[in-house]
């Protein structure tokens, strides 16, 4: 089975062939544990998932490395494990934090399927090899020390940028760059970087610190990017096969570990593929916490408040899938629903089936072609509709849907959950909405915030918004699934 892959650094689909067929390495970007992971931080993990299942599939099980790393020192997690935890000492609630963080993520990406990675490394756990690349960086004439800052030298890489297929003039413009004085260049990156000392700069906590490259004299801390150069090459080698992640990774992320790995080891490349899958949005909108559409992996497996789970992970594992994984995706409710109704009738087919002992080789051809997963999806389709006539179709429909990890002999009845609509009074409804709106007007906000607490326990979510003519406020409502 020839596999072709879509390379971003060379811009073109390639026949994919591994430095050692024994040991095919893959390294993809991971979680950053402080919050929930979110739907679009589930994209990344059910691709590579897919791919690493067909890697399996073609090299052999124990012939495939798949690293995804955990970062779990960064200042999103400082802040947050000091505001969750400020009675503890830094490290321990850094640790608390991320530990249950971590876990929660765990948790959250088995119910959609997804295997476990070969090997998870965490950022705290190779900090002794972030040190030893800024060092090497530093003796090669790729890297400085100032102000107790181990910094990039963008300069010292001439085809720095050909990741993103960026002049230095457009990264500049289009980055937001950090401004200091002691950086020689305006693009160059931090690497490593002093821990700030409670009461610092208005520092309430401590940050984690351990000892710095050589010349430092104070605790410091790594920088993002240094720690994927670190942590894949501890366990996949200085030059590996495919490195993977979302498209928004490519710059600086991915365009900086690149500078780091390549310079740091004299190499031509980090990894020979480079893989991205596509932004998602959600009902059409970019997802943002302002826009009240961020939306959780936790919040769409959770149960509601009528004790009914919200969707099935593999419903979502198929929704997602739906789309070609370098292409933007759309996540609306109706995706859901189409992934939901799909399952249903699949478990129908395969109900006591016993699956064939391969997937069709025409799904597996399909996935061969760059995660071609619309056109395996068609392929399963039409399996179904064969698999009403015969059982040989049935067993390898039940193979396939394996395979793509969206079914593994759940009962129909775990598929039906979700989305359902209540049945609700909407004259009631209406009728709650303008006395609440009517509380407003006259300044009570008792009466307003006791009718919304009624209508939010009928399973109503209100939505208010100005009127662009008359400037008042007008208020829509929706049913919850």
């Amino acid at each position: 089975m020839s596999l072709s892959l879509y390379n971003t650094l060379t811009r073109r689909k390639e026949a994919f062939a591994p430095l050692d067929p024994e040991r095919v390495r893959m390294y993809v970007c991971g979680p950053t544990v402080y919050d929930f992971a979110h739907i679009g931080n589930a994209r990344p993990v059910i691709v590579f998932d897919v791919l690493f299942r067909l890697l399996r599939q073609i090299y052999g099980p124990d012939h495939v490395i798949y690293a995804r790393n955990i970062t779990d020192v960064d200042d999103k997690i400082n802040a947050r494990a000091a505001e969750r935890y400020p009675d503890l000492a830094p490290e321990v609630g850094i640790r608390t934090l991320t530990e249950e963080t971590a876990a929660q993520f765990h948790q959250d990406i088995a119910a959609l399927g997804v295997l476990p990675p070969t090997v998870e490394p965490r950022a705290t756990e190779h900090i002794p090899e972030m040190v030893a690349l800024c060092n090497l960086l530093v003796a090669r004439g790729h890297a400085y020390v100032a102000a107790d800052h181990v910094l990039f030298d963008v300069s010292s890489m001439p085809d720095y940028g050909k990741l993103s297929n960026r002049s230095l003039e457009e990264m500049e413009a289009g980055a937001r760059v950090e401004v200091a004085p002691y950086k020689r260049g305006p693009m160059d990156f931090v690497l490593w970087k002093p821990s700030k000392r409670a009461g610092e700069a208005g520092q309430k906590t401590a940050e984690p610190g351990w000892a710095s490259p050589s010349g430092i004299t104070v605790a410091g801390r790594p920088g993002w990017h240094i720690e994927c150069s670190a942590m894949a090459e501890k366990h996949l080698g200085e030059v590996f096969d495919i490195h993977g992640g979302g498209i928004d990774l490519a710059f600086p992320h991915h365009e900086n570990e690149i500078a780091q790995s390549r310079c740091g080891h004299g190499t031509d490349v980090m990894a020979r593929v480079w893989m991205h899958n596509g932004f998602l949005q959600v009902e059409g909108e970019k997802m943002s916490k302002s826009l009240g559409n961020f939306i959780t992996i936790n919040e769409l497996l959770a149960t509601d408040r009528f004790g009914q789970q919200r969707w099935h992970g593999r419903v979502i594992r198929l929704a997602m899938l739906g789309t070609h994984y370098r292409q933007p995706i759309d996540w609306t409710v109706d995706r859901l629903v189409q992934a939901r109704t799909a399952l249903l009738d699949f478990a129908d087919l395969v109900h006591g089936v016993e699956a064939a002992a391969e997937p069709h080789p025409e799904f597996l051809a399909a996935l061969s072609d760059d995660l071609n997963t619309p056109s395996a999806m068609s392929i399963i389709h039409g399996l179904a509709k064969s698999a009403r006539r015969n059982t040989e179709s049935a067993e390898l429909l039940k193979s396939s849907l394996r395979f793509l990890g969206v079914y593994d002999n759940q009962s129909r009845d775990a598929f039906a959950v979700g989305g359902a609509v209540r049945a609700v009074d909407s004259a009631k409804v209406e009728a709650l909405v303008s006395a609440r709106l009517a509380a407003r007007k006259r300044k009570d906000f008792k009466e307003s915030d006791r009718l919304r607490d009624e209508l939010a326990a009928m399973g109503i979510q209100l939505k208010d918004a100005k009127d662009p003519k008359t400037g008042d406020i007008v208020t829509t409502w929706e049913v919850q699934s």
